[in-house]
């Protein structure tokens, strides 16, 4: 940290707390407390108002703030939660930046709405899903898209066009990220597959390598969207009215509508395999019927039937 951005931080240090000694600055920033010294001779030469007490350390002169930003609690409590929320979910860099944020916004409060903020902090709280994504693959996925340069990785995809799961090498311009359900998505051209693509985090294997090439993302690209043209298999489900609820609750990544009418919930679906949905449609037993295409309600009756002979009694283990 240079001296310039430890000056300000130093600011914020005070505003956020009433009395700070030299030695609880110097550990903080990791200097000596002799720099603490001529750091606080700077300020108080530069305009900034300062008190000094021996034995209590420094403090700003009441009613001293910056920067000149005013918050309602109510956003002042958004920006926090939602930094930390971020923090909890992104790569290490980006944790470290979240947490230097919330100190910004926390160091501008007046000491009465700090107080609000906190106790609120303490009754509201985003809880994180566990996912398996390693943060170097996040970290640099994430520069990559900032700099617009091509990666490479190995990937393992669930269900593999070939005959077996060997994972191949892909070579993605990296568009965008998705956090869907705890689960870290990248959307990109896939050059193996000469189209745009999804691809989990957590199913790459080893190191995310950024490549020199670099590449234009489509203006028509929106983060989260899913094109419609890579998914041409529409399926058509009816779930019963008692579980509808559940089921908005708790809907298909590949879902594209959903209405509501007297005999149930009618859900859209566009995939590209059965592979992809089976196991969500199997999830809700008999509360939910294919409407179509036929051959999944066929291939859904086969996997139930195989399904019962694994609780047959002689299949059982002992």
């Amino acid at each position: 940290m240079n001296r310039t951005d430890r000056l300000l931080a130093i600011l914020l240090e005070l505003q956020a707390k009433r009395w700070q000694r030299a030695e609880d600055l110097a550990a903080t920033f990791e200097v000596s407390k002799r720099t603490i010294y001529r750091d606080m001779l700077a300020l108080a030469e530069s305009g900034v108002p300062l008190v000094s007490i021996a034995g209590q350390g420094y403090s700003l002169v009441e009613g001293y703030f910056l920067p000149p930003l005013s918050f309602t609690t109510d956003e002042a409590i958004m920006l926090l939660l939602g930094t930390d929320f971020v923090g909890r979910n992104v790569d290490a860099q980006y944790q470290t930046a979240a947490r230097t944020a919330m100190s910004k916004i926390e160091a501008v409060l007046s000491p009465s709405l700090r107080a609000e903020v906190a106790y609120l902090q303490r009754s509201i709280q985003f809880v994180a899903l566990n996912t398996q994504t390693r943060q170097e693959v996040l970290a640099a996925v994430r520069r990559a898209i900032i700099q617009r340069r091509r990666v490479r990785f190995e990937y393992r995809a669930r269900f593999p066009n070939e005959d077996d799961d060997t994972p191949l090498i892909r070579e993605v311009e990296p568009y965008g990220l998705i956090c869907f359900n705890g689960t870290w998505f990248l959307a990109g051209y896939d050059h193996l597959r000469e189209d745009r693509r999804h691809f989990r985090l957590d199913r790459i294997l080893g190191d995310v390598a950024v490549l020199p090439q670099s590449f234009e993302r489509p203006p028509d690209f929106r983060v989260g969207e899913r094109p419609q043209e890579e998914r041409e298999i529409e399926v058509r489900l009816l779930f019963d009215p008692e579980t509808a609820r559940w089921v908005r609750e708790t809907p298909s990544f590949f879902q594209v509508a959903a209405e509501d009418y007297p005999e149930g919930l009618f859900v859209t679906l566009r995939i590209r395999r059965y592979e992809e949905i089976m196991q969500w449609i199997l999830g809700w037993g008999s509360h939910v019927q294919v409407l179509e295409p036929d051959d999944l309600r066929e291939r859904l009756a086969e996997e139930s039937r195989a399904m019962l002979e694994n609780y047959q009694p002689e299949s059982l283990l002992t």
